[in-house]
Formats: structure tokens, sequence, C-alpha cells
């Protein structure tokens, strides 16, 4: 809503890229059928009311910000609710941005998300992980768009390493 999770999402696909093509998608324009040779797929979304963003919580979000919306359509929880096939060989994770204070705030968008993805049978590559604002609009914690990066390299690393398995190459 506010850019912090977009800024996340760069990140993470900047660490991604060391290890090959990564395409970075914003929820409303991801439409149509996933590419068949998919390796590895990332949901990320902001933590809404402790999960993933509903239309409410996104029209509460629009009225606490002074800027254009960045994802003013629907989230991922719809994404997921009419999600194209996806191949049962493609990894996923997923992520979120949440307040970073009070540390005991319960709720994960990105939790949320993978639970879904457990549901459609998709193996997990690691476990969900939340970056932290500082507030609701932001900005981001201190520290969050380097660890974005690099949880994004050591995905990026476990994708090839099991690209090049599959395919008979020893890494």
């Amino acid at each position: 809503m506010f850019g912090n999770t977009q800024l996340i999402a760069k990140a993470v696909a900047e660490g991604l890229a060391r290890h090959g093509k990564a395409d970075l998608i914003e929820v409303s324009q991801a439409t149509g059928p996933l590419p068949a040779d998919l390796s590895l797929l990332i949901i990320g979304g902001p933590t809404h009311a402790f999960g993933m963003s509903r239309a409410k919580t996104r029209e509460s979000a629009a009225q606490q910000g002074t800027g254009p919306l960045i994802s003013p359509g629907e989230g991922i929880r719809e994404w997921l609710e009419n999600a194209p096939k996806i191949s049962p060989q493609t990894l996923t994770a997923s992520f979120d941005t949440k307040i970073a204070k009070p540390a005991w705030l319960p709720g994960s968008a990105a939790r949320s998300a993978m639970k879904r993805l457990k549901r459609f049978g998709l193996p997990i590559a690691a476990p969900p992980e939340s970056f932290y604002v500082n507030d609701t609009t932001g900005p981001l914690a201190d520290g969050e768009l380097a660890r974005a990066q690099l949880w994004g390299d050591t995905l990026g690393s476990l994708a090839a390493r099991k690209a090049s398995t599959s395919s008979g190459i020893t890494p």
C-alpha cells in the first residue's frame, strides 16, 4: 500500500537475480498462467489485521496514506484464492511486512500465505519471513533491505541447486 513491501520485494529480487532470472510482478498484474518452468514462486504482502489483507483492511490503509497507493486492487489473499495452476515441482516461499513494535503483536500475512501454499501441496523452500517497518506507513526498520536481499540470495541459491539437480547437472 505504501511501498514498504514493494521495496522488500525488489531487494529479494536482487538477491534472486544473482542465480538466474527473477521477475517481480505486482499482484494485480499477476494474471494468466504461470510459466511451466517456474522453479521458485515467492509471494509477499503486508500484514493487515493479523494476516493477509482484505478489501476492508486495504480500504482502511488507503485512508492512512498521504500519497498514491502502490497496490490499490486485490491482494495476495484474492490471488491465492484464484491462483493459476502451479506446478507441484515449483518451490514456494512467502514474506510479509509488519510493524516492528510491539514485538509481541501476533499475526503474519506470510504465515497465512504459506498455509495456503501447503494446502496446494507445493514444496516449501523456507519458513515464512517477516520484514519490519517502524510504523504503519513506514519507513522500513534499519537493515531490512539488506536482510531481504540476503534472503533472496539464499532462496535463489536453493532454487538453482534444485534446478541443476533435477536437470541432471551436478552443481
